[in-house]
């Protein structure tokens, strides 16, 4: 099943409507749709290479509004929608999740775990939806959502801008690694300016 979800995406990417379905893919894959919207992102960019911004922005945009709705459904439909995600996803993840974002070491830690899922492959929607469930700080999950979203899906369309059809087969097998990495380097900055700052 989801191997069919993804070529469908890869079919979409090549539709004329692809930039209203990037925006659609975007939104679900916040919270529900289990393909990464990378898989639109890269064919889109590599067919239209001087649109790779407007691709990026599109992705940027409706994923965060997506996250708002993860994050209303765990605010207040966690039982009638957000535990059935969790059931198809991993409910063992989202305990870990739950627990360490409801952590009394405050704000840094949630930001640090919805930074981690929104850039890396873990899955954001457990992150979004576990977001609401224990009211983390909305302005600092809408931020957060922003800045790691942002920066994951412009760099896969900067990459594909500059490298062309190169740039998917290296995504496929180093991409986890690589944004794993530059999400730490990220989360040390962070947690640096933090610490110092106090």
């Amino acid at each position: 099943m989801i191997k069919k979800i993804y070529n469908k995406c890869l079919e979409w990417a090549r539709h004329k409507s692809a930039h209203p379905i990037l925006g659609a893919v975007s939104f679900f894959e916040s919270f529900i749709f289990p393909i990464p919207t990378d898989v639109m992102i890269i064919p889109m960019v590599i067919a239209n290479r001087e649109k790779f911004l407007k691709i990026s922005l599109i992705a940027i945009i409706f994923s965060v509004l997506g996250a708002l709705i993860g994050y209303a459904i765990g605010y207040i439909f966690f039982n009638e929608i957000g535990i059935k995600v969790f059931e198809f996803f991993g409910a063992e993840s989202a305990n870990l999740f739950i627990d360490k974002l409801a952590s009394k070491k405050g704000l840094l830690s949630g930001f640090i775990i919805i930074f981690i899922a929104g850039f890396t492959p873990l899955p954001f929607k457990i992150i979004t939806i576990s977001s609401g469930l224990v009211h983390f700080n909305i302005l600092l999950f809408i931020i957060t959502c922003l800045a790691s979203r942002g920066l994951r899906f412009f760099l896969v369309a900067y990459l594909s801008y500059k490298y062309g059809a190169a740039i998917g087969p290296f995504l496929e097998k180093k991409g986890a690694q690589w944004s794993i990495v530059i999400a730490g380097i990220v989360v040390a900055v962070a947690m640096a300016i933090y610490f110092f700052s106090k």
